[in-house]
């Protein structure tokens, strides 16, 4: 133990002593009229385990921490990690003026070692190390392609992707994913061109920079229109095509197959009924078969494509990406995503019909949220946000009303957690819910305090899939409930 003494007034004596417990100490105070007051602050040198518990609520307002075990066994001390900082690159020196990727990792060993693998192929390499910085430099410096690590330490990398594709300004960047945690599926929904999983060989990663050089330099981009009904292909055709995309038709499976094996497609879009076959069979020939390339596949279709439906596409391969389209606007804004086309470049029309599609937010229609949280304003702040957007909101309290409303709703998309509650906290219920098989792979945010650097760690280990830190930016965190309702 150690202890520090301050003369002075008693002011904020309350908050000091809110903050010793917090760390497993005491403040104490001894005061003699004409002479002044002592302050003794005493903390533990080393952290022991379940002391550093309690955290500031959003607004301000503070939980008690849990009490102590009496003796509760020999752990490492606590160390606060000092921010990750950039490492030397060529921003301020720009040898190819054309020609950068940005790299957004904070294990500086793999920076380094994209940074050589730049240089090498010619690029310039430009580094961030954070979500902040890394979303900053792709809107100001338009780089030819972005490397992107998901385990950054202030957000997720594809919290990182979803602001990047849905920014006007930068969604038409390619942007590759190298992760050690595999999030394909969502990241390729989101716009990516591609996944990679570490520890990666240099040649997969030299592979992965040349893909996202092909990408930006690309001029004309190929898209196949798979649909049975020549006015609705002809309505299609007339919608999507730029001076930057040309349009192959196709009236069925047969056709679409004879396309395909003679020109790559950037993009498909196609109808599940077709008259000699359903769309499930030409998914499953060009993902079995070696002689065709797998692009991105939007399912566009006049009816809303049930669990199973979606899951037994989803069985084809990580390359395909089914979209339930329910509007022109909505179809355009998929296949520019898909396209990385540069929206500035679009004609007019098509510009205006994207920015009326971003007014809308299909993505939580309908959908079911349960947000568990102890604080009356928060639930009131998120519940004038998320409602208005579509979403149905299940409230609980604690974990343990949390665990029942799961039991009662089996339709919940997804999960808010609060990580300090009373009677049962977010870390324990998030345990609690990954033991039930039904929930492996329900999609848990843990809102959290951060009190303490390795508070992330904690939230994922506990079975969280993301986490979002207090006080609460609003815009990330419909950002951040976008990615995982998809």
């Amino acid at each position: 133990m150690t202890s520090r003494k301050y003369g002075g007034s008693g002011l904020g004596l309350s908050i000091s002593r809110e903050f010793s417990r917090l760390l497993g100490g005491a403040v104490h105070v001894s005061s003699e009229p004409g002479k002044g007051s002592v302050f003794s602050v005493t903390l533990p040198i080393a952290a022991r385990e379940g002391t550093v518990t309690a955290k500031l609520d959003t607004i301000g307002h503070m939980s008690q921490p849990e009490p102590a075990a009496i003796e509760p066994p020999p752990v490492a001390p606590v160390v606060v990690m000092p921010e990750v900082q950039p490492i030397s690159d060529d921003r301020a020196n720009r040898h190819r003026p054309d020609r950068a990727i940005l790299v957004i990792e904070d294990d500086l060993l793999f920076a380094h070692i994209l940074h050589d693998l730049a240089h090498e192929l010619d690029f310039d390499f430009v580094h961030a190390a954070t979500a902040t910085q890394g979303v900053e430099l792709a809107r100001t410096m338009q780089p030819n392609g972005i490397l992107l690590d998901v385990g950054l330490p202030d957000q997720s990398g594809l919290t990182v992707l979803e602001w990047l594709k849905h920014d006007p300004l930068t969604r038409h960047i390619p942007i590759h994913i190298v992760s050690a945690t595999d999030h394909a599926d969502v990241a390729l929904h989101l716009g990516a061109i591609g996944y990679t999983l570490k520890p990666s060989a240099r040649d997969e990663l030299a592979h992965a920079i040349r893909k996202l050089e092909a990408r930006s330099s690309q001029g004309m981009r190929q898209v196949l229109v798979v649909e049975d009904d020549p006015a609705l292909r002809k309505s299609i055709h007339v919608l999507l095509a730029s001076e930057t995309v040309s349009i192959v038709e196709a009236g069925s499976i047969a056709e679409a197959l004879d396309e395909m094996n003679h020109r790559a497609f950037d993009c498909v879009v196609m109808d599940l009924a077709l008259p000699d076959g359903s769309g499930y069979e030409l998914l499953e020939r060009v993902s079995t078969s070696g002689e065709f390339a797998s692009p991105p596949v939007i399912v566009y279709t006049g009816r809303m494509l049930s669990q199973e439906e979606e899951q037994r596409l989803r069985r084809y391969s990580k390359s395909i990406i089914i979209k339930g389209a329910k509007s022109p606007e909505r179809l355009l804004d998929e296949v520019t995503l898909f396209l990385h086309s540069v929206e500035s470049t679009l004609p007019p029309e098509q510009q205006r019909m994207l920015r009326a599609a971003r007014q809308r937010d299909d993505v939580f229609e309908g959908r079911s949220i349960l947000l568990a949280e102890d604080d009356v304003r928060n639930i009131f702040a998120l519940s004038r946000v998320i409602e208005p957007l579509g979403a149905k909101l299940e409230i609980a309290r604690n974990g343990h009303e949390a665990l029942e409303a799961l039991a009662r709703h089996s339709d919940i998309d997804l999960v808010l957690m609060d990580v300090m509650m009373p009677e049962m906290d977010g870390l324990t219920a998030m345990t609690e819910i990954r033991k039930r098989p039904e929930h492996a792979r329900l999609p848990i945010i843990a809102l959290t305090a951060k009190a303490m650097p390795s508070d992330r760690q904690k939230c994922l280990e506990a079975g969280a899939d993301d986490y979002i830190s207090k006080p609460i930016d609003v815009d990330k965190l419909v950002s951040l409930c976008r990615v995982w309702l998809r």
